[in-house]
Order: C-alpha cells, then sequence, then structure tokens
C-alpha cells in the first residue's frame, strides 16, 4: 500500500471509537490529506468500503492520488459535510458502520500561502475551503458593519478585543491581504497574547464565517442519526470550545432521545507523547456516540 508522511491527529484513539472491521462501511466527513481515511482502509479490508469527502477540491485529489492503491474501496467526493446526507446517498453509504469528523484545518491548506488562512505568510485574504464558490474573507473585512465584524470575532473568535478590532479594521480599509490584517490586529493588541499569535481568534473567527462552520455542522450531525446503522459510530474530533459544545450538546440530546448512547462520558484527549510530537494536536478532543437500534 502506498505510504505518506501525514501524521493524522489521535489516529488511534479514533480506530478504537469506530470499531473499524474488515468488510465495514465508513464515511470521513473530513478527509484532508487522507490520514484517518487510511488508517480506516487498512483496517475494513477485505470487502469495506469507504466514503471519503471534502468540500477542497485540491484536498480531494491530493487524498485521490494517495489512497489510489486501495482501488475501489475508497470512493470520493466532493461537498460540504452539512450536505452529507445528500453526498452519502449519491454514492449509496447511506447505512454506515462509522462516521469520522475531524474538524481541523489540515496541514495542506495552512502551508499553502495563496489560501490565506495563515497570518504570517503574504496572500490574498481567502479562507475559502471551496474556492470556487461564496465570499471570502476579504469580502466581510471590507464591506460588514463594525458591529457585525465585532460580533464575528466575539462569536467564533472568542475574541475579547472584536470591538477595538472591529474598529481598527473599519478605520483601515481596504484590508485585502493576510499580512496587513494581522498587522491589524497586532495594533490593537500588541506583538504577544501568551503562547498564540494576537491574530489567532480573529483568523480563527472569520475562517469560520467565510465557511459557515458552525452551521454545516450542526446540518452534518443531525444528518448522521439516519445515515448510521444499529451500533454505528459517530466519531467528532474538534479543536475548539464552539465545536466541542455543540458536538457535545447534540450528543447528549440524542442520547435522551434513546438515539445514541455515550460510550464514554468524558471527553477524549491526546496523549502527552503525541501533543509534544504533534503540536497541532494539543487542543483536540474526541467524542464518541454509539447508534441504538
Amino acid at each position: 500500500m502506498p505510504s505518506t508522511a501525514h501524521v493524522p491527529v489521535m489516529v488511534t484513539e479514533a480506530m478504537e471509537a469506530l470499531k473499524a472491521h474488515p468488510g465495514g462501511v465508513y464515511v470521513d466527513c473530513t478527509l484532508g490529506a487522507g490520514g484517518h481515511a487510511r488508517a480506516i482502509l487498512e483496517r475494513i479490508l477485505p470487502g469495506g468500503r469507504l466514503l471519503g469527502v471534502d468540500a477542497d477540491s485540491a484536498a480531494l485529489e491530493e487524498a485521490r492520488h494517495s489512497l489510489a492503491g486501495y482501488g475501489d474501496a475508497a470512493v470520493f467526493a466532493q461537498g460540504n459535510f452539512g450536505e452529507i446526507g445528500e453526498l452519502c446517498r449519491q454514492h449509496r453509504f447511506d447505512q454506515n458502520d462509522g462516521m469520522l469528523f475531524d474538524l481541523g484545518v489540515s496541514s495542506m491548506q495552512l502551508d499553502r500561502a495563496e489560501r490565506g488562512f495563515s497570518f504570517q505568510r503574504e496572500a490574498p485574504l481567502d479562507m475559502r475551503f471551496d474556492t470556487t464558490a461564496g465570499q471570502t474573507a476579504a469580502d466581510i473585512v471590507n464591506s460588514y458593519s463594525e458591529q457585525e465584524i465585532a460580533r464575528i470575532l466575539w462569536e467564533y473568535g472568542e475574541e475579547r478585543y472584536s470591538r477595538q478590532i472591529a474598529h481598527r479594521i473599519v478605520q483601515q480599509r481596504p484590508i485585502l491581504s493576510t499580512l496587513r490584517l494581522a498587522h491589524i490586529v497586532q495594533q490593537v493588541l500588541g506583538s504577544r497574547r501568551g503562547r498564540i499569535h494576537p491574530a489567532t481568534r480573529t483568523f480563527m473567527a472569520l475562517r469560520i464565517a467565510v465557511n459557515r462552520e458552525l452551521d454545516n455542522l450542526k446540518l452534518a450531525l443531525d444528518q448522521t442519526v439516519s445515515l448510521l446503522k444499529s451500533g454505528g459510530r459517530l466519531v467528532v474530533i474538534s479543536y475548539h470550545s464552539l465545536e466541542d459544545r455543540i458536538v457535545k450538546q447534540f450528543m447528549r440530546a440524542e442520547a435522551a432521545e434513546h438515539a445514541f448512547l455515550l460510550t464514554t462520558r468524558k471527553v477524549i484527549r491526546p496523549t502527552s507523547l503525541e501533543c509534544s510530537s504533534n503540536p497541532r494536536s494539543r487542543s483536540a478532543r474526541l467524542r464518541v456516540a454509539e447508534r441504538l437500534a
């Protein structure tokens, strides 16, 4: 089988939670570079099938090439996971043994400056997962009102200085590049905020708004109920409190309705060894639920 240097976050824990087994049918709802998909495929052959979904055409093409050695066992679909039900039905994955969401931005997206996700490299202020559709981060910072920008930074980035940053953004428009926006945030907050760059929360908030990540997550989770067979596992890896709160509330609500069983009461976190070897895993939180009959 082909190999890759990509290291998926919490892969051991995710595979244990999914209970991936030969002949099983699984959906990777956030395919990215294909690291989790590879781990699933290695466990479900012979006889298993995997659907890999991603909104990013570049990520999908790279994963398609990387996983070519698995042949017809790997099926690929471009689309936002908010449409996961329709995508699954189109490809005949309507009764699955497991569904995985890894809600982090992929290394490939962060490392490609032209995508505009990073505040450390000069690039157009884009941030779209699907570069063929929708508004960009530049559209938001240059056309939204000061109040609306402040709301986005507060609600999606939990940025305490959202009003001050929004005010400075409106003062200094137009803002078309990543480094210019990062510089404007630094003007408000100073050069350092503990261990994270001062622009971290602003960039995260804009990315979430551009891609409607939280709305699509809610839509996707609701659809998993009908897409999992009895005993099927839902596994979600989130990276910040807003996502994790949505996942936790969804799983608890469905458990109260006897649609899911919470297989563990506490969130699962990466080991200290993984955190030291892969810093991007430090904020990861994994939750698991099992579909009831």
